[in-house]
């Protein structure tokens, strides 16, 4: 996708909805990732689940979905290939206006800072033109790198919920985090 459709642009990386057309290199991208996403995180690796997380993301209101992208430089040589994704799950409007956060690094984006771009961009954007005020972002404590990113965009720990959310059959404690719009 060329430049104008992002969202938001970083130094190295920017931001831009979720489309159909991404299926190919979003689903590679998550086959290759499998053993850094296990026990953590199951993102669509074939067409058919993709299509169904792709168009929930885009058409329902309570939900946004990023993708992170690396600019000039990136795999690709003309930029634009897809280092993870960043969405924003049950956002709630009124006197709420909240939102809780889903992200995944691909592998071959990893520990090169390129996440951490990437939320800043998202968090620009939720606290900017989406007009929210807060985001929770809920993480298995034994995810070290999930931990990481958090702490270093600036969420505060609030709290820890046992038994929180159903992950491969199981369900998971996570720790809760937590940033606001006055927190930036």
């Amino acid at each position: 996708m060329s430049d104008t459709s992002y969202l938001a642009e970083g130094p190295r990386t920017a931001i831009r909805p979720f489309a159909l057309a991404d299926a190919d290199e979003f689903t590679a991208r998550a086959r290759e990732s499998r053993e850094l996403h296990r026990p953590w995180l199951f993102p669509p690796a074939d067409p058919d689940t993709y299509a169904a997380y792709a168009t929930a993301l885009i058409e329902d209101p309570t939900r946004a979905g990023f993708l992170v992208c690396e600019r000039n430089g990136g795999e690709d040589a003309a930029g634009g290939a897809i280092a993870g994704f960043i969405n924003i799950n049950n956002i709630v409007i009124g006197g709420f206006r909240c939102g809780a956060l889903g992200y995944g690094a691909f592998a071959h984006a990893t520990g090169r800072g390129l996440m951490g771009e990437g939320l800043d961009l998202v968090l620009r954007h939720a606290f900017g033109p989406l007009g929210l005020h807060r985001l929770e972002a809920n993480v298995q404590p034994a995810n070290e790198a999930s931990l990481a990113l958090v702490r270093r965009a600036g969420f505060r720990l609030e709290g820890f919920s046992p038994d929180f959310l159903l992950i491969d059959g199981a369900w998971r404690d996570h720790e809760r985090w937590a940033i606001t719009a006055d927190m930036r």
